[in-house]
């Protein structure tokens, strides 16, 4: 690689790193908006959930052409961003309804 092509695969490198890292901070508000007692947050919090499910994969790819471009592994910090959970307990204040 010259040292164009190089910088252009920095560049997509931490783009894509930045959008990892912005998607799990979405996942994170998201969650908590999950939390809510209020059913149209709870329900916008869950629709992004789905949402960010799409672009995690998304993301999954561009770091799959990324690593083909630079002959790299995918960095250890990319990890699931999401994460699916079982909420067998019902939400707070909905108890005995």
């Amino acid at each position: 690689m010259d040292a164009k092509d190089d910088q252009l695969a920095q560049l997509l490198s931490l783009t894509t790193r930045s959008m990892t890292h912005l998607t799990a901070a979405l996942a994170e508000m998201s969650f908590e908006l999950m939390r809510s007692n209020d059913p149209p947050s709870h329900r916008a919090g869950q629709r992004m959930i789905d949402h960010l499910a799409e672009i995690s994969g998304e993301i999954d790819r561009q770091w799959a052409l990324i690593g083909g471009l630079t002959g790299q592994p995918i960095p250890e910090e990319k990890a699931e961003l999401l994460v699916e959970v079982q909420m067998d307990a019902p939400l707070a204040g909905t108890a005995g309804k």
